[in-house]
């Protein structure tokens, strides 16, 4: 495994982290594994070096947290041993003010948090998304006492416009409040749009960039789908809202060129999908999704994989732009 700094913050993160999503209560998200299904594949990526996992409070209702928090705590002799990163904005509950980014629903979703994960600290608390009902002063005044306090050690952002990002970090400067030292966005061969904004941004002020959806909900591991496979019941799903909000273009193209890549090389189309990835500006730490032990193994063998140019421009051609999506 190899370790890296966090943009130009000082904390050091696993070239790969692991998206605790997957895991949670399989009554409440069909697709998602409960603990003792989970826990295997966490000590799979901790028996290869993995220290940063990435969870959220709503992810499963709550219940991913509570598995993330149990499984660390198992897994690891101490709490420093781990980079633990979660999210606030969603709903959590059914109230007016358990969702945003208010004051009111930041203080008590910290706190929440940390009694579901079991900890006395967060190390990234991550914005999940832009809030246009709520002042960023209020958010970010907010964000800065949960640091001070020491419940929370640093702040990413996730998914906003560059103009967002670029106001909220700009308007922490001048308050004189604790900035955002990552971006955690979606990035992955078949959707680059990332590259045209918020990417340049957050290499020119030193944010480290935390892919999610590497894999694009899996179907750059499976270039056969099309042939005969069958996508999962996640994949399904993530498919479904994909075209509603407008995800289109030649994915198709780009799979194909990944396919005749990853057979000349004679590894998984994941592994090349992982490699491409890694490669690029600003890129951090990818966060993987795994729920079976193998999609471990092949993200950890990309580690160890380079693509010359010939590959990189090959897999990279095909791509046509397509509609932004996501965001709210």
């Amino acid at each position: 495994m190899q370790y890296v700094r966090l943009g130009s913050s000082g904390l050091k993160v696993s070239r790969l982290g692991l998206g605790m999503m997957s895991y949670g209560d399989p009554a409440r998200l069909r697709w998602s594994l409960a603990e003792d299904a989970a826990e295997p594949i966490v000590r799979r990526a901790v028996e290869a070096g993995v220290t940063f996992f990435d969870t959220a409070d709503m992810y499963s209702g709550g219940a991913s947290e509570e598995i993330t928090g149990r499984l660390l705590r198992k897994l690891f002799g101490k709490r420093d041993d781990y980079v633990l990163a979660t999210k606030v904005y969603y709903p959590t509950g059914h109230g007016p003010n358990d969702r945003g980014l208010s004051r009111a629903h930041v203080l008590a979703a910290v706190d929440a948090s940390l009694r579901r994960l079991g900890t006395d600290h967060i190390d990234l608390y991550q914005l999940h998304r832009w809030d246009p009902e709520t002042p960023i002063e209020e958010t970010l005044a907010a964000l800065d006492d949960v640091v001070r306090a020491g419940k929370v050690r640093y702040l990413g952002a996730s998914l906003m416009y560059a103009w967002q990002f670029a106001k909220a970090q700009y308007t922490a400067r001048l308050g004189g409040w604790t900035q955002f030292v990552s971006m955690q966005t979606r990035y992955n061969l078949v959707y680059r749009e990332e590259e045209r904004e918020i990417l340049p941004q957050c290499a020119d002020l030193g944010v480290g960039v935390l892919p999610y959806s590497p894999l694009a909900g899996g179907d750059l591991a499976r270039v056969g789908l099309h042939a005969g496979g069958t996508p999962s019941a996640r994949a399904a799903v993530r498919g479904s809202r994909a075209r509603a909000d407008g995800d289109t273009g030649n994915s198709q193209e780009v799979l194909h060129a990944l396919a005749a890549v990853a057979a000349v090389r004679g590894v998984p189309p994941a592994c090349i999908a992982l490699a491409w990835l890694l490669g690029r500006p600003a890129v951090n730490a990818p966060i993987v999704g795994a729920t079976r032990q193998g999609h471990l193994d092949e993200a950890v063998a990309a580690l160890d994989l380079v693509l010359d140019e010939e590959e990189t421009k090959r897999l990279e051609e095909p791509y046509h732009p397509r509609a932004p999506y996501g965001y709210s």
